[in-house]
């Protein structure tokens, strides 16, 4: 075997394995799996059609819907279903306030069920508080990198530890109108002021805290190992989390995820529900001057709930400033919405919310709880099983119309390429295999379903893979024409047209994400192929084009420029090569004789 092949050989071996692991996985998965893989991928709604539901929510204690409730409900809807991983579903609103959600296939039956629980406001106090990526001993320490599961459990050990076990241990006025403690938290929970009654509500009476005892809501001893190991193993990126965390019971202690994913608590058990909550707005905060420039959140409660805060605030504003019982947290349907800090004692039922909002963010925070303080039930007015819109014909044609593009790609890299060409059709076979092992196991793994625009975006990509075939093959071909042989032209093409590569492939996931990212229905499943395709094009690009071609070029058909390799230098007009190998180079060519010019032969030159 020739040395030089020894590196692209364990590279081919690579992929091949990389291969039999995709494909393994689907037939293990197809055996052993609770819900049983399939060798073929699974359809959208357009190809294989699915479900409608037709639900309208119901808000008690009003007399109709709102447009405000109407969508505060389809926002539930969906993030339900997106916690539930039904991929490719739609909602949508159908009339004035009925909501109409589509699922592919046969949804089952606790997908169903999630569909009309109903939905409220509940608040908790925070017990543990720390960021996703790991579990600070300090609360105002950033974050770090992931750490290992024995570290980060010793790290929550040691943060209870440090929890202040005594809130009368921390004096009597010790008020801060600072929102957090070296930006540890993103809010702050202040009695809501005015110039006009400042005086009366921020002198309100520190009442001595509770004892310490199970039965008190701040309590740590409410974290048994059970819960803190649950905690450490919380995975805030897992959608179930929150279908989970909405379930649990109001009376215990749970753990639950920020909206955003950043951060992860233990809650104590439910203090407040949004049936107290009787108002939430957003506006410019308002000091004693006048306007501070800075938007808060105003929020109200009615008579029960104003006694009921100022009881909870009470006891979390003695735990004072940065520690993580000093928060609150809001929950809508298991999520997480707000956990802000308590910085003073909050008495007259009206609080403000302040932080780093916009004005965008504090509207959809006063909604949030506005509109979440009803408790919302969905009623099932209608449930179809619906045809494909599309169906299999549409399918066939995709898939014919992608054939004729492959086999378009295959004649002209022939024409072209000649024998190389044959690198250009393996590359494309293997793409082509990939793609569908991934859209198969994906199918399986997180309920990716493949829509008519995700065809499109897979057919797309024929071209985009070639194009990086081709850019490679003419950086060859220039070097060949530079008089460098092959075997040497394959590496400095290759450290040429690797970058430009990847350039192209950047730009095309760019362009991917933010279709994927600022766009909806089947834009996002035809961002998706494109981007999935595109990674499969580097995976095939550098592990096995540029593999191949070096082996090649070690054989003595392409490495000696046979007429039918695609290399020929005499056909691509190549220079002669002036090294020989062996650091001996060859003489320089004696220049061509012309035919002198009419002013050479007056002039008597020649």
């Amino acid at each position: 075997m020739n040395p030089r092949n020894r590196g692209p050989l364990k590279v081919l071996a690579a992929l091949a394995a990389l291969t039999l692991v995709l494909f393994g996985a689907i037939g293990a998965a197809r055996i052993w799996g609770e819900e049983p893989a399939s060798w073929t991928p699974q359809l959208g709604l357009d190809l294989a059609g699915g479900r409608q539901i037709i639900i309208e929510p119901v808000v008690e204690g009003a007399s109709g819907v709102g447009e405000e409730q109407v969508d505060q409900a389809i926002d539930i809807i969906r993030r339900r279903i997106d916690g539930g991983g039904v991929a490719e579903a739609e909602v949508s609103r159908l009339g004035d306030t009925n909501i109409s959600v589509a699922i592919p296939g046969n949804p089952s039956a606790e997908q169903l069920e999630a569909l009309s629980r109903s939905s409220q406001l509940s608040f908790r106090p925070v017990l543990v508080a720390a960021p996703v990526q790991t579990l600070p001993t300090d609360p105002g320490q950033a974050p770090v990198l992931p750490l290992p599961d024995d570290v980060r459990e010793q790290q929550l050990e040691d943060l209870l530890e440090q929890a202040p076990q005594d809130p009368g241990a921390v004096e009597e006025g010790s008020t801060d109108d600072a929102e957090t403690t070296d930006g540890a938290y993103p809010a702050g929970l202040s009695t809501a002021t005015s110039p006009d009654d400042a005086s009366e509500t921020t002198e309100a009476p520190i009442p001595e805290a509770p004892a310490e005892q199970v039965s008190d809501p701040s309590s740590l001893e409410q974290i048994t190992p059970e819960l803190q190991q649950e905690f450490i193993d919380l995975d805030c990126a897992d959608d179930t989390a929150a279908q989970a965390t909405a379930a649990a019971p109001s009376d215990q202690a749970i753990t639950a995820c920020s909206e955003d994913g950043f951060e992860k608590y233990i809650l104590g058990p439910v203090e407040l529900t949004g049936a107290q909550v009787s108002d939430a707005a957003a506006g410019l905060e308002q000091g004693q001057g006048g306007p501070t420039g800075r938007v808060e959140v105003q929020l109200t409660f009615d008579d029960e709930g104003r006694q009921a805060f100022a009881e909870t605030t009470s006891r979390l504003f003695a735990f004072g400033p940065g520690a993580a019982q000093n928060r609150f947290a809001i929950l809508l349907d298991g999520v997480v919405i707000t956990a802000p800090s308590v910085n003073n004692v909050i008495s007259n039922g009206s609080a403000s919310i302040t932080g780093d909002f916009t004005t965008e963010s504090a509207e959809t925070l006063a909604n949030q709880l506005k509109f979440g303080a009803l408790p919302i039930s969905f009623e099932v007015q209608t449930s179809e099983q619906i045809s494909p819109t599309l169906g299999g014909e549409q399918l066939r044609l995709g898939v014919i119309a992608g054939i004729i593009g492959l086999l378009l790609v295959f004649g002209y890299s022939l024409l072209q390429y000649r024998a190389l060409g044959l690198v250009t059709i393996g590359s494309l076979s293997i793409a082509a295999l990939l793609a569908y092992g991934a859209v198969t196991f994906l199918g399986w793994s997180n309920n990716f379903r493949l829509t008519m625009a995700g065809v499109t975006g897979l057919i797309v990509a024929i071209g985009i893979t070639a194009d990086s075939f081709i850019v490679y093959f003419e950086r060859i071909r220039d070097e060949v024409r530079a008089g460098r042989p092959l075997r040497y032209a394959v590496d400095t093409g290759w450290a040429r047209a690797r970058q430009t590569i990847l350039i192209s492939d950047a730009v095309n996931l760019i362009a991917a994400g933010v279709l994927y990212f600022l766009s909806e229905s089947s834009v996002r499943a035809f961002a998706f192929a494109l981007g999935l395709t595109t990674v499969i094009d580097l995976i095939v690009v550098f592990m096995f084009t540029h593999p191949t071609v070096s082996i090649l070029a070690n054989t003595t058909f392409f490495g000696e420029g046979h007429k039918w390799s695609g290399m020929d230098p005499e056909r691509l007009g190549a220079k002669r090569s002036t090294y020989l190998g062996r650091g001996q180079f060859a003489a320089p060519e004696p220049p061509r004789r012309t035919r002198p010019s009419r002013a050479e032969i007056e002039g008597g030159v020649v």
